[in-house]
């Protein structure tokens, strides 16, 4: 069960990547500079992190999708096929963020369950990268204090 979870998470991070990659690419606007950057900041910590979830996958005696096909079959990630406008690509990443909060919580649920501390030390370690992305991204949006 874990291992197909951590394949689940694998695929999507590296979706979660390719798509933080692509607004990076092609974010426009008079904000340019400030969301280039951002976007490069998220894809990069996350991409970084990707190798230790394969290594994590064949530590359980499971193999380690590594093909699009499969990435496609396990991401909860949907692709985007357009450039939308800056704060859209916001929105959306935030909301893909969210999708990683969800499933990061489930494979720590089933991790510290099946007492592996060292993956679930990891898994909360992506949680806290990831609700920090999420903070900032929610920051960005905000146009005004309520």
């Amino acid at each position: 069960m874990l291992a197909d979870l951590l394949k689940k998470l694998l695929a999507s991070s590296n979706s979660f990547v390719i798509k933080a990659q692509n607004f990076h690419w092609n974010v426009e606007g008079p904000d340019f500079p400030q969301y280039h950057e951002f976007f490069g900041n998220i894809y990069e910590e996350v991409y970084n992190t990707i190798d230790a979830q394969a290594e994590y996958i064949r530590t359980l005696d499971s193999y380690t999708p590594g093909s699009l096909t499969r990435y496609i079959e396990l991401s909860i990630i949907d692709d985007q096929l357009k450039i939308p406008r800056a704060e859209l690509m916001i929105e959306e990443l935030n909301a893909d963020n969210d999708k990683m909060i969800a499933l990061l919580n489930e494979c720590w649920a089933v991790a510290d369950a099946e007492n592996k501390p060292g993956i679930a030390d990891f898994i909360a370690s992506r949680l806290d990268a990831h609700e920090k992305h999420g903070w900032m991204m929610r920051s960005t949006l905000r146009s005004s204090r309520a």
